[in-house]
């Protein structure tokens, strides 16, 4: 009974021993469905002779500490020693499922194993139905933006010019398919002020940035909305008034001009007349006294 007891303390330390100095990371892991997800199981201890990893605990792969990793059936499916750390195994898996999420084991050859928590999302698309909508100041536009094929259920949310738009502004409704894919459609109002663009976004944590779609609004005065809107008009018409009487005063300005050089020159020309006629009348006189004096000798 002394020795059973014995062996058991003994066990019991070695246990210890080994998961205090055991360690897998990360701890919690979300990827999109497609991509890899990467875990690490680390040890100091390198008395271990086998290390196993469990996808849901199921056995996927096996790595001898002696001849490295064993052949895998699975392409997807690898693992590598840390070249920073000797002693660490990175475990990889590609084209991940959404039949892949859960529990993520490293199991250290029976003495002690370390579980991960692996969480597959999908990404679906977003769209804001309808063209550009053209509408009148003060009015309402109506918006529907439907994001469909995600997993988990994406969160939606409106922004108007880069500002988001208070939950309380907008109504959200959910479905899921028979794919348990989410479907997530919602309305929003938007008071006509002023021309702006209103996008739609929506997204899952794995996302890095979500995705978007947008439209854009265009605003539209009226001629005659309020006192305001008259007030606008009566000084844009005086403006218009006023430009039109100076434009008439400056082509009356410049037809008087032209009438003044037309008079001008006209007696300019009769004066030369006359001139001419007096020089010619004095000629045929001399001409005329000096004939009667050669007569009269």
């Amino acid at each position: 009974m002394g020795i059973l007891s014995l062996l058991a303390f003994l066990l019991s330390c070695m246990i210890q021993e080994v998961g205090a100095e055991m360690k897998l990371s990360p701890e919690e892991l979300t990827v999109l469905r497609g991509e890899e997800a990467q875990f690490t199981c680390s040890t100091s201890n390198i008395q271990w002779a086998v290390m196993t990893w469990q996808l849901n605990q199921i056995p996927i792969l096996t790595i001898h500490n002696e001849t490295g990793v064993l052949p895998v059936a699975n392409p997807d499916v690898s693992a590598k020693e840390s070249p920073d750390s000797p002693g660490d195994w990175v475990f990889s898996l590609k084209n991940t499922e959404r039949q892949h999420q859960g529990e993520v084991t490293c199991n250290l050859q029976d003495i002690d194993r370390r579980t991960a928590s692996l969480s597959v999302q999908e990404k679906g698309n977003v769209k804001v139905f309808g063209d550009n909508k053209l509408v009148l100041k003060g009015e309402s536009a109506l918006f529907e933006c439907q994001a469909a094929g995600w997993y988990p259920e994406p969160s939606l949310h409106w922004r108007v010019d880069d500002k988001p738009v208070s939950q309380g502004e907008y109504n959200i409704s959910s479905e899921e398919s028979g794919k348990d894919l989410f479907t997530v459609t919602s309305f929003h109002s938007v008071m006509a002020a002023k021309s702006s663009h209103v996008v739609c976004l929506a997204s899952v944590s794995a996302l890095t940035r979500p995705l978007n779609s947008s439209v854009r609004l265009t605003v539209v005065a009226e001629v005659v909305q309020d006192g305001d809107d008259c007030t606008v008009l009566l000084a844009v018409t005086a403006l218009l008034a006023a430009l039109l009487l100076l434009l008439l005063l400056c082509i009356a300005a410049v037809l008087c001009y032209r009438q003044r050089r037309q008079a001008s020159s006209a007696n300019q020309g009769v004066g030369e007349a006359r001139l001419l006629r007096q020089q010619g009348g004095s000629s045929t006189q001399d001409t005329l006294v000096r004939a009667q004096q050669a007569t009269d000798n």
